[in-house]
């Protein structure tokens, strides 16, 4: 008797489900005897390790955080992950109370921005061994777009403008250094041309389409990253094969490592990143200070010592 495929599941009549039309459920393949190591574990090269501190938006003594490589459908899609080459489960008690503070402090930073209403933190981790954490804004007002799914609809939305992209990061970015860290994004530089050339140019912008990214090609956590980068963290999907994230006013320098892809580092983390390093406190803040409750925390920050064993 041939087998009987099973019926979808009701979660694809949510509205939130971005996928209509008939649907079938794929076959499960048989399990593996041994799962194969992720990026940077059992030798294999760890690609947050060896990304510098310019290819992240904000860095800290023992945190830092990165984007994507280029806007995508949502506000904003940011990776906190930490300098030691750690697990989720492997933190020692200090970087676990600091991810707490962190995961908070990021979560604030990110609901400031115009246009967004929540921010949902995920951890997939299947690509990368090296601790990262994702956080996705959900725009306002776009109740479709709430819950489990958000991570699909960003890789089918139009993406966001580049300039109010970059302007975000940075707002992001001075926000952490109001609590220390130095940030690294900067919001884009104001091109000043003719009026005479503004016309022609906004007419010609409206005919070219623009290209965004994609979460899930970061993320690549159930396969091989797409270019086999490490994006800004950049990244994007989780499991990230990231190849590089512009953050900065410069067009020559961006939130990821260069020569690599969000996707490419994700496959490391996703299918989802560094080595400690001093932190420098200073960093000029452009963005709006911190609200009270921001302030009110400081105090009970833990101090910036270093991180010895687990």
């Amino acid at each position: 008797m041939p087998d009987t495929p099973p019926s979808v599941p009701d979660f694809t009549q949510w509205p939130s489900f971005p996928f209509e039309g008939d649907l079938r459920v794929k076959h499960l393949d048989d399990p593996v005897p041994v799962e194969p190591p992720r990026k940077g574990e059992a030798h294999r090269e760890c690609t947050a390790c060896q990304a510098p501190d310019d290819a992240y938006i904000w860095v800290g003594e023992r945190w830092r955080v990165r984007a994507m490589d280029r806007p995508t459908g949502l506000p904003m899609v940011l990776i906190l992950e930490s300098r030691s080459h750690l697990d989720l489960g492997d933190l020692p008690n200090l970087l676990a109370a600091e991810l707490g503070v962190m995961t908070v402090r990021l979560e604030r930073a990110i609901r400031s921005l115009d246009g967004v209403a929540r921010v949902h933190v995920n951890r997939w981790g299947d690509g990368s061994a090296h601790l990262h954490m994702w956080f996705l804004a959900r725009p306002y007002g776009r109740l479709q777009l709430r819950g489990t799914f958000l991570s699909l609809w960003d890789s089918i939305l139009p993406p966001i403008s580049e300039g109010k992209w970059r302007e975000n990061l940075a707002l992001v970015a001075a926000w952490l250094a109001e609590f220390g860290g130095r940030p690294l994004a900067e919001p884009p530089r104001i091109q000043w041309q003719a009026p005479s050339s503004l016309a022609a140019q906004s007419a010609s912008a409206g005919n070219e389409p623009t290209e965004g990214g994609s979460l899930l090609d970061a993320i690549g956590e159930t396969a091989d990253p797409p270019d086999a980068p490490g994006g800004v963290p950049v990244a994007a999907a989780d499991d990230e094969a990231e190849s590089g994230a512009q953050t900065t006013a410069e067009p020559a320098e961006s939130p990821t490592p260069q020569g690599r892809s969000i996707a490419e580092q994700e496959g490391d983390h996703a299918d989802d990143s560094p080595a400690p390093q001093q932190e420098e406190s200073g960093g000029e803040a452009t963005a709006v200070p911190p609200q009270a409750s921001e302030v009110a925390e400081k105090p009970g920050e833990v101090p910036p010592q270093a991180v010895t064993g687990g």
